[in-house]
C-alpha cells in the first residue's frame, strides 16, 4: 500500500537523527512520530477505515512517520492467568482477565478504563501462590532467542531501537487494582517489595541475556503511577523502594553505553520527577499536558538533565487549527534545544478531526521538518 502522506525530506538516516536530538546534537530536522490513536479512530476517520488502517503499527507505516523500534521481553506474568467470562449482560461482560483482575467491560470492546472490582492478590498467601505459578524467573519461554534478534536488528541499521525494562510498580498497581496497593504498601509492605524486586529480578534477567549483544539506543519502561493529583503511592515509598531497583537496572544499561531511558507515565510526575532522575530515567513519555505542565516548564528547571517525548496537548487538538497553531508556537524553542520530540500526549482521542489532525500533521512539518535552501 503506498503511504496516505510522504515520510519527511532528510539526510539523516532515523537513527542517526533520535540519538541527536536525544543528545541536544545537530540535526537535519525534528525526528517525527506519533504515540498512536484510540480504536475508535480506525472506525471514524475515513482515512484509516477506507485504506483499512486498524493498528497504530499499520498507521505509522501509512502516515509515513519515522522509525522506532521497541524490542519487548517477557517481564511480567509467565504463564499469563487465563481470561474468562463470568457473567454478561446486553452491553457489558465481567471477565478475569489476564493480570487476574475481576473487571466489568462494554461488550462491544470500545475504548474505555474498565471497571476493576477485584484483584485475585488480598494478602501475602496469594502473592505466594500467583508469585510461584507466574512469576518464575527460570520459565523457558522467558529465554530470548538472541540470533534472530541480531538478524532482525542489524548493527547497520538505520533505526533507533530500544530494549524493554519492564515495570517496577505500574503493572503490579494493575494486578492489584489503585485501592488494592494504596492499602498493600501499609498493611503488607513486605509483600509489595518482594514484588517490586521480583520485577526487577525479571528485567535484570532480560537485560543480562541481551545487552552486549545487541547495539541499542534506548531503553524504555512502562510506570503508570501518576494521576491529575500526583504519584498514587507515596513518594516515600517510591524512593524508598522502587528507586534502588530502577538503580541496579540503570548501571547494566550504563555498562552497556545506553544512556537515554523513558518511561510511559501518565499524570503529574513532578513529586517523583527528581527521584526518577536520580535513578537513570531521564525522559517522559507522552507527557500529558493538563496533568502535569507545559513541557516547556520542566525543561527549563531541569535544564538538559531532562528530555521529554510528547507533550503536544491533546485537548487543542480537538480544538480545531487555530488553538492547534497557537500551542504548537509554544514548542518550538523546545524543538531548537534539543531533547524534545513533540507528538499527541497520550492516544489521539477520536474527537480530534481527521481534517484538523492532518493540519497538525503538515504544521508539525512546516514546523520542525527540514528548512529548504
Amino acid at each position: 500500500m503506498e503511504p496516505f502522506r510522504p515520510k519527511w525530506k532528510g539526510v539523516m538516516t532515523d537513527r542517526e537523527r533520535f540519538n541527536n536530538q536525544m543528545h541536544y546534537e545537530h540535526t537535519d530536522r525534528c525526528f517525527n512520530m506519533e504515540f498512536g490513536y484510540w480504536d475508535e479512530n480506525f472506525k471514524a476517520w475515513p482515512m484509516f477505515r477506507d485504506n483499512n488502517i486498524v493498528n497504530n503499527e499499520q498507521a505509522d507505516s501509512f502516515l509515513g512517520f519515522d522509525k522506532i523500534v521497541k524490542v519487548n521481553g517477557n517481564t511480567w506474568m509467565c504463564p499469563p492467568i487465563e481470561e474468562k467470562i463470568i457473567r454478561e449482560t446486553a452491553d457489558k461482560q465481567v471477565i478475569i482477565n489476564s493480570d487476574g483482575l475481576l473487571a466489568e467491560v462494554p461488550k462491544d470492546q470500545h475504548d474505555t478504563i474498565p471497571r476493576y472490582m477485584e484483584s485475585s492478590i488480598k494478602n501475602p498467601s496469594d502473592w505466594d501462590r500467583i508469585k510461584k505459578e507466574h512469576f518464575d524467573v527460570d520459565h523457558p519461554d522467558r529465554l530470548v532467542n538472541v540470533d534472530i534478534l541480531k538478524k532482525q536488528h542489524p548493527p547497520e541499521r538505520d533505526y533507533p531501537l530500544g530494549i524493554d525494562c519492564g515495570s517496577m510498580i505500574g503493572k503490579i498497581r494493575d494486578m492489584m487494582t489503585f485501592e488494592g496497593i494504596a492499602y498493600a504498601i501499609y498493611d503488607y509492605p513486605d509483600m509489595v517489595e518482594d514484588m517490586v524486586e521480583t520485577c526487577c529480578q525479571l528485567v535484570e534477567h532480560l537485560l543480562d541475556q541481551v545487552l552486549g549483544h545487541i547495539d541499542f539506543d534506548y531503553a524504555w519502561s512502562w510506570e503508570d503511577i501518576c494521576f491529575k493529583s500526583g504519584p498514587i503511592v507515596s513518594v516515600d515509598f517510591f524512593k524508598n523502594i522502587v528507586v534502588p531497583r530502577y538503580k541496579r537496572i540503570s548501571a547494566k544499561l550504563h555498562q552497556a553505553g545506553i544512556d537515554i531511558w523513558y518511561t510511559d507515565c501518565d499524570g503529574d510526575v513532578r513529586p517523583i520527577l527528581p527521584y526518577l532522575l536520580d535513578s537513570g530515567i531521564n525522559c517522559l513519555f507522552p507527557y500529558e499536558v493538563n496533568c502535569c505542565a507545559h513541557p516547556s516548564e520542566l525543561l527549563k528547571e531541569y535544564g538538559r538533565e531532562l528530555r521529554i517525548m510528547g507533550g503536544v496537548d491533546k485537548m487543542a487538538l480537538g480544538q480545531g487549527p487555530q488553538q492547534i497553531l497557537k500551542y504548537m508556537e509554544t514548542l518550538i524553542p523546545l524543538v531548537e534545544r534539543g531533547g524534545y520530540i513533540p507528538f499527541c500526549d497520550h492516544r489521539c482521542p477520536p474527537n480530534v478531526k481527521q481534517e484538523d489532525y492532518l493540519y497538525y500533521l503538515d504544521l508539525k512539518e512546516e514546523l520542525f521538518g527540514i528548512k529548504e535552501a
